[in-house]
């Protein structure tokens, strides 16, 4: 998992802009719903809605919203069916990236996104040509104000693959099939996440320079501005000191 913990710092700067636009409870919603049509409307019963839950608890998102997209999922209310899927391309330098989407038009979508690809130095790759690069984990964010050493004995206690401390929070990596229990356990233990979620992790990293990360960064950016597009990984390596110029 080398490298892995270069695109959490540069995800959890982003996510700080990312949490100021209207479009996250569009895609929060979205989660909500489908998660709730797959594995019912119980959070206790049906993990991935609990996550998705916890994440629009943590965007503020009111209850009544989040009820509302429970019942559409579960059909108490009217609602927009979703096709979940990924996507894979290559970014500026020959970065990895993988975009998952879920819409209600794959067409338009598939146009949507490969039209971004292009026009920021990209281009769309087939099925397969890039996720082999990813592995699917448990990513678990604490405020560098917790107790390090205590976070870590009782993390690796319950079955962590990885502590690291990023200086601004610390990050906790789990195989996927772990990621509820290590959460759930480190609750109750007392230590309050910031984010929890299931992610992909790049297991190399593609250094770039300062013009291909503005071009990767505008990419990312304009694929998220996309409502279909759900979330968008990369195995882009940007120095902390190009990357602050960039993000001002």
């Amino acid at each position: 998992m080398a490298g892995h913990s270069k695109w959490a710092n540069i995800k959890h700067r982003k996510g700080a802009q990312d949490a100021k636009r209207g479009k996250i409870f569009t895609k929060l919603i979205k989660e909500i719903t489908v998660a709730a049509k797959i594995g019912g409307g119980d959070f206790e019963t049906n993990p991935r809605l609990r996550t998705a839950i916890d994440k629009a608890k943590g965007s503020n998102m009111p209850k009544d919203t989040i009820d509302r997209a429970i019942k559409k999922g579960t059909g108490d209310l009217d609602g927009v069916s979703y096709e979940e899927g990924t996507m894979e391309g290559y970014g500026p330098g020959g970065v990895a990236v993988l975009v998952e989407i879920m819409t209600d038009n794959r067409t338009r979508t598939v146009a949507d996104v490969r039209h971004c690809f292009s026009k920021h130095g990209g281009s769309l790759g087939v099925d397969g040509s890039v996720a082999f690069q990813f592995d699917r984990r448990g990513q678990i964010t604490f405020p560098a104000s917790a107790d390090f050493d205590s976070l870590f004995e009782a993390a690796l206690e319950l079955g962590a693959l990885d502590v690291k401390d990023e200086g601004e929070f610390y990050e906790i990596l789990t195989e996927a099939t772990d990621f509820a229990q290590v959460r759930d356990g480190l609750s109750a233990k007392g230590f309050s996440f910031e984010a929890a979620e299931l992610t992909m992790i790049p297991q190399n990293m593609v250094e770039l320079d300062e013009k291909k990360a503005e071009q990767m960064l505008k990419l990312i950016d304009k694929l998220e501005d996309n409502d279909d597009v759900q979330n968008v990984y990369t195995n882009a390596d940007i120095d902390d000191d190009i990357l602050s110029r960039i993000m001002g």
